[in-house]
């Protein structure tokens, strides 16, 4: 039992870490955004109902929707929009037309992570080093060049790993939330009635009395919601039960605290609204806590990373981006994985985000319109899981998910209003992301296709060449091939160069699903095609990592025996070349010919040993 008890609070303070950096240091800039936009008039209603909707705003979109609806539609245990994606398409995969919808809506979701992705650590980042500004105006040069430095430090040691730091992140986050809660009851105490805000009847007032003023400042209301899709993308890290403890137990009361002390100060000092979280702090104190907001600010960066690491991973094994270069950074932790291209890509992004905007008012303005989207989204998904998955009755299935649907319309339609003042630029990164993944994944089913309707059968050929049997070598010989039954190019050229065929043949096929995990009693499945050849297929969920050789190695005692130092590894690579048939639209053929895998990539993504030979196959036309 102490155990237990010892596990669930490590898991929760791992939660706070992790889960909760990004929605935690929303308090830096959602009041100043929503005040210092100049459409609501300073008064102490408005105060009162600015406070209300915020309030509401975490209770129902964090509390309701996330925390007690969308965590209970686990994967297997795993969350996040690519798990909620798998299980939506599984739940109609009876309807194929709305499957290819589903997945469609979903991978431009996922697409959309990514422009959240460079907004996030930049708007974060920026807001805590400008609490320099408040301690003198002569900081103000040096905001953009440090957040940038900050910015970078914090990608360069990413390949090392997040091993040596992670176990810092709860303990930090939790003494931010700590300071953050302490700040706002400062303020409170001299205006205990503020408290009062956590009446509804303040927002509906607000919501009757200016119907259009509401409307605007949803855009910024949004603001203190960042990062609230990381509940459901952690899911499968932490589990539910630590997720919802470290949510109503630390982190809703310390924000909500905060935002409170911020209306307190704003009805004492109007004047504060330039930057009221940082004017909460006496002068003494704004330099430590320009140093903790930092740290908060790097560390649910951090989180972000590591998200997106762990996201362009899952896509990769569902087919929609190329076998990019992927690095273990533990040895006892599959998931702690570096993709240099996603991790340089992001950096680059992220300083013309901070170059071009130069403010964290300015990326208020850029912020909202992607993360509104994914809210959106998640709630259709969600309901196709209840309807469909769960086989919940119609009205029961429309009833929450028709009422978040709504507030999640009304969220990303204000957001609709920053379209041209920089919410093109997120959205703009989520459809670069978009289009690659529909034509990566449309050139592969396009060259599949191809090669299915040109391709040899397996056993037909094993027949006809051990009627005049080619010289057998020693050692065993493993070709990857797409597809099951069909012969792949690599032995083709084998046999045409070399003259020779191994003394044991396997024909490998790796087969990822829609499915976070696959155990190792049904990874593998082997069917015997005589005189020493097999056909094996390998299957892995979107979080297995795949290694082809460890799989293999289980085969011993089935009847084929892997010795490492004499087995070889065959796979293939196809030349691409455009064509005039129907197919993609001639600038997506050279985009698909461009991204075309790197075969090296591909050996080391499947963990291939050294000796693995790549050979050119022939040429595909797509």
């Amino acid at each position: 039992m102490a155990s237990s008890k010892s596990s669930l609070a490590a898991l929760t303070l791992g939660a706070i870490g992790v889960v909760y950096g990004d929605i935690g240091t929303s308090v830096l800039y959602a009041i100043k955004e929503i005040f210092g936009s100049g459409h609501v008039p300073f008064t102490h209603a408005n105060v009162y109902g600015v406070l209300s909707i915020v309030f509401w705003t975490l209770t129902l979109i964090v509390s309701l929707k996330y925390v007690a609806l969308v965590l209970r539609a686990d994967n297997a245990g795993e969350g996040g929009l690519v798990a909620m994606l798998a299980l939506a398409s599984q739940a109609v995969k009876h309807k194929p037309e709305l499957r290819r919808v589903l997945l469609v809506i979903g991978i431009f979701g996922t697409s959309l992570f990514y422009g959240d992705g460079v907004i996030t650590p930049a708007i974060s980042v920026l807001s805590a080093v400008e609490g320099l500004e408040v301690i003198s105006p002569a900081f103000k040069r040096y905001v953009v060049p440090i957040t940038l430095l900050v910015l970078f430090a914090l990608f360069a040691v990413q390949k090392r790993g997040t091993g040596g730091i992670g176990r810092f992140f709860g303990p930090i986050t939790l003494v931010w939330f700590v300071s953050i809660a302490a700040l706002g009851v400062s303020h409170i105490v001299g205006h205990p009635e503020i408290l009062g805000a956590i009446s509804p009847h303040h927002a509906l007032r607000f919501i009757w009395e200016q119907p259009g003023t509401t409307f605007i400042i949803l855009g910024a209301v949004v603001l203190c919601v960042t990062g609230g899709e990381a509940l459901y993308a952690d899911l499968g890290h932490f589990g539910k039960r630590p997720i919802r403890l470290a949510w109503f137990s630390i982190v809703m009361p310390c924000l909500t605290l905060n935002y409170f002390g911020q209306g307190a100060l704003l009805l004492e000092s109007p004047e504060a609204v330039e930057n009221p979280f940082f004017r909460m702090a006496p002068d003494w104190l704004l330099v430590p806590l320009v140093g903790l907001a930092t740290m908060a600010t790097v560390i649910a960066s951090q989180a972000l990373i590591t998200g997106a690491f762990s996201v362009t991973k899952q896509v990769m094994q569902l087919g929609y981006l190329p076998r990019l270069n992927v690095r273990h950074t533990s040895v006892r932790d599959t998931g702690q994985i570096y993709l240099p291209l996603v991790n340089w890509s992001l950096f680059v992004a992220i300083v013309l985000a901070v170059v071009m905007f130069r403010s964290s008012s300015n990326l208020a303005a850029a912020y909202g319109i992607a993360v509104t989207l994914d809210m959106l989204i998640t709630t259709v998904l969600t309901f196709f899981v209840l309807r469909y998955g769960w086989k919940y009755p119609l009205w029961l299935s429309l009833l929450p998910t028709g009422f978040f649907f709504v507030i999640d319309f009304a969220f990303f339609s204000s957001n609709l209003l920053k379209l041209l003042d920089g919410g093109w630029f997120p959205l703009m990164i989520g459809g670069v992301v978009f289009i690659l993944m529909m034509t990566w994944k449309q050139g592969r089913q396009l060259m599949a296709s191809k090669q299915q309707a040109e391709a040899m059968d397996l056993n037909s050929l094993l027949d006809a060449m051990f009627v005049s049997p080619p010289l057998r070598v020693a050692g065993t010989a493993v070709f990857l091939t797409a597809e099951t039954g069909t012969v792949p190019n690599a032995m083709l050229h084998n046999l045409k160069h070399n003259k020779v065929l191994h003394e044991q043949n396997l024909f490998v096929t790796v087969r990822h699903h829609e499915v976070p995990w696959i155990g190792l009693d049904k990874r593998l499945a082997i069917e015997a095609l005589g005189r020493d050849c097999w056909q094996v297929v390998i299957h892995y969920g979107f979080k297995n990592d795949p290694d082809v050789p460890r799989d293999l190695a289980t085969l011993r005692g089935r009847g084929c025996d892997l010795e490492p130092m004499t087995t070889s590894y065959f796979l293939s690579r196809d030349v691409v070349v455009p064509t005039l048939h129907q197919g993609m639209a001639p600038w997506r053929e050279k985009l698909f010919v461009q991204m075309h895998h790197n075969a090296g990539a591909a050996a080391e993504f499947l963990n291939l040993p050294s000796n693995a030979v790549i050979e050119l196959g022939s040429k595909i036309e797509i």
